[in-house]
């Protein structure tokens, strides 16, 4: 017996060594490399074991990082929205604002000052409608996020061609009222509400512009800033809700 096999399998050469025929010989090579053995197997779950647990906290990190990311872009849309529908409730020449009452059943304040044929480019239309801001509100912030979304009625204001881009106005010093012939236009200043996405859900913490910023509640008189519900820390060690 040799190797698990009885030597009448095969011949005894000359020197001594057992000759098996080709199936014997077959069978063997198939027994020693058929598998891993106790220690091979051992060592290759460690191993496995070592790697998993280090690209485990790179895979959080990345997912972290890809949602600060799109938290960030989440916050300046609205932030931008907010500061554009300001920019354009303060535009609206005063005596063509429409009369009326605000949210809260008092009558609207006094329109602003400022005139149109405003030099900001930025600035193409005004808010007609300034039923929407009660005598709360005299800073003309948009009311609530959903405002944004929904949009308000715009008119178009006076101001020179070189501002414009030309359309409808002739001369850079030509200045003509075109709100008088125009007829107001929804605008919208968001497409939709963004979700937070360390909540999951399109839930923001709102401030007004009257509010300090260490105040964890909104007042309700206008939406000056917005930021995350979520109260976890960022990888820079800051609260998502300080942002």
């Amino acid at each position: 017996m040799k190797n698990g096999w009885d030597v009448t399998d095969g011949e005894i050469n000359h020197q001594g060594r057992v000759l098996f025929s080709p199936s014997v010989r077959h069978c063997l090579s198939l027994s020693r490399a058929g598998g891993f053995t106790l220690i091979e197997l051992v060592i290759t779950v460690a191993v496995l074991a070592i790697l998993t647990l280090g690209v485990v906290p790179l895979v959080q990190v990345a997912v972290k990082r890809q949602k600060e990311v799109q938290l960030r872009e989440a916050l300046r849309q609205m932030r931008e929205g907010i500061d554009q529908f300001h920019r354009e409730a303060l535009a609206a020449p005063a005596g063509q604002v429409m009369s009326g009452t605000g949210v809260s059943g008092q009558p609207n304040p006094p329109g602003p000052p400022q005139q149109a044929g405003s030099l900001d480019p930025r600035i193409r239309v005004y808010i007609s409608d300034q039923t929407i801001f009660s005598a709360d509100n005299p800073d003309r912030y948009p009311p609530d996020l959903d405002t944004l979304v929904k949009g308000v009625n715009v008119l178009p204001f006076a101001m020179p061609a070189s501002l414009q881009g030309g359309v409808g106005l002739t001369g850079d010093k030509g200045i003509a009222d075109i709100s008088q012939q125009a007829t107001p236009k929804t605008k919208t200043y968001l497409r939709a509400l963004p979700v937070d996405p360390m909540t999951g859900k399109a839930e923001w913490d709102l401030r007004s512009c009257y509010q300090l910023p260490d105040e964890t509640s909104w007042d309700g008189f206008n939406v000056f800033n917005v930021h995350s519900k979520s109260k976890d820390t960022a990888l820079d060690g800051t609260k998502y809700s300080d942002w």
